[in-house]
This record gives structure tokens, C-alpha cells and sequence, in this order.
């Protein structure tokens, strides 16, 4: 197993956990709604974002080059935010 993989299945794990407690406590659009009540909130929205997109822009290419259905990973990154991109990661056959 190669480092980035491992890396990945190590923030995926905690991530997830965490992610799953915020959700039961506040709900999924919870989440987004603590943000939006301050300019220090819309920040780190519009940073998770901006960040969002270039994984995207990464991951697509990725995906076709290794011959992976790319749009999956897009619809998840869009609902589950990072989730999605360390997932990809962690199930990544290829070598880096």
C-alpha cells in the first residue's frame, strides 16, 4: 500500500467520525448554516470551496486517466465535501 493511500485511509477514518457526530448533532444543512451568520463563516465556506474546486480539477482527470467513472466522485464531493476526495484516495489502485 503506498504512502498516500495510507495517508488518506488515516484522515478518512477521524474525518468520517467526526463528520457523522456534526451531522447527528446539528443535521447536514446545519453544517452550512453555522457559517452563515458571520463574515469569519463565509470565509471558510468560500475557502472549503475554492479548495473543493481544485480537487476537482485534479480528481477528473485522474478518474478518466486511470479509467474511473469520474462523475460519482463529483456528485459525492458536492454532498460530502472532502469525504469524497480522501474516499477516491483510499480506494485509489495506483502508485504515486
Amino acid at each position: 500500500m503506498n504512502n498516500v493511500r495510507l495517508l488518506a485511509i488515516a484522515l478518512l477514518i477521524p474525518f468520517a467520525i467526526l463528520t457523522a457526530y456534526a451531522v447527528l448533532e446539528v443535521g447536514y444543512i446545519g453544517i452550512f448554516d453555522y457559517h452563515r451568520h458571520s463574515p469569519a463563516g463565509w470565509q471558510v465556506f468560500a475557502d472549503l470551496v475554492i479548495a473543493l474546486i481544485l480537487v476537482l480539477c485534479w480528481m477528473i482527470p485522474d478518474a478518466k486517466k486511470v479509467g474511473r467513472n469520474p462523475w460519482p466522485w463529483v456528485v459525492m464531493t458536492l454532498f460530502l465535501g472532502s469525504l469524497s476526495p480522501l474516499l477516491y484516495l483510499a480506494t485509489s489502485g495506483k502508485k504515486v
